[in-house]
């Protein structure tokens, strides 16, 4: 297990009962808790999370929520450890923030939700920009990606239930996992920004289901493929034909669906 799952699992007791037999035993169960962002000085929102990667998932939930627009303009500050969660403390600039204040997001994140108190409807549909660049994918690399993506999962492995995203570059695949499918696509867009990959020059490849959050922060961060292991929703669909990003679906067995832009993707 990598140093950064630190704290991602807990042995629980559990009943185990199969065939007739039953055997108390612990088990490894994944850790689910909140963990607050804080701009300024002020909070923003808090997401339920797997306390881990956190520095990806605070740049990483700010660049794609579009809370700033590079990460040069985003500093971690602090990272504060309490018993009931985690507070991520970063600044931004005065703009940034003033700007944040306006849209008055005050959201309680869920691991099935990432809109979640959203004030108005208008704020629940923001605009999307549109993705420019990003390479043509051949079927051969989406094959590889979702099997490189099923052996990196250690915390999956142990645990389940757990989401992955995957961001397949020319150095191979990067991953990040947690008990929320958009805490996932964070974190992995944080680790990219950390490693200075850029988002065109690769495509995202998720455990999860296709849904508006999902493309919406891709697009955001400037990812112009995304693959899922799941189904797409319709407003997914919208969103990312409206975005010009490929968005595909059903990556199962090496088929897919691809839903909108498949240009793209070259057999």
């Amino acid at each position: 297990m990598r140093e950064s799952l630190t704290g991602a699992l807990q042995q629980l007791p559990a009943l185990h009962v199969a065939h007739g037999l039953r055997e108390g035993r612990d088990e490894p169960v994944v850790v689910e808790a909140p963990v607050a962002l804080l701009y300024n000085g002020a909070p923003f929102a808090v997401m339920m999370a797997t306390p881990t990667d956190l520095p990806d998932f605070a740049l990483g939930f700010a660049l794609s929520e579009g809370i700033v627009a590079r990460p040069e303009e985003f500093s971690l500050v602090d990272v504060v450890a309490r018993e009931e969660g985690h507070a991520l403390h970063a600044a931004i600039p005065q703009p940034r923030f003033d700007a944040l204040a306006l849209r008055r997001r005050a959201m309680e994140g869920r691991s099935g939700c990432g809109l979640c108190g959203v004030e108005t409807l208008r704020d629940a549909l923001r605009p999307v920009p549109r993705v420019t660049g990003s390479p043509a994918v051949r079927m051969a690399q989406i094959n590889q990606a979702l099997s490189q993506l099923a052996q990196q999962q250690p915390l999956n492995a142990r645990s389940g239930g757990v989401h992955a995203a995957g961001f397949a570059h020319a150095g191979g695949l990067l991953v990040r996992e947690d008990v929320g499918r958009h805490n996932a696509l964070d974190k992995l867009i944080g680790a990219m920004a950390h490693a200075h990959l850029d988002p065109a020059a690769g495509f995202v490849v998720i455990t999860s289901r296709a849904s508006y959050e999902i493309v919406h922060k891709a697009a955001t961060a400037g990812i112009g493929v995304v693959v899922a292991i799941s189904a797409p929703t319709d407003l997914a669909i919208r969103v990312a034909d409206e975005a010009g990003l490929t968005l595909a679906a059903f990556a199962r067995g090496g088929a897919l669906n691809v839903y909108a832009h498949p240009a793209r993707l070259r057999d």
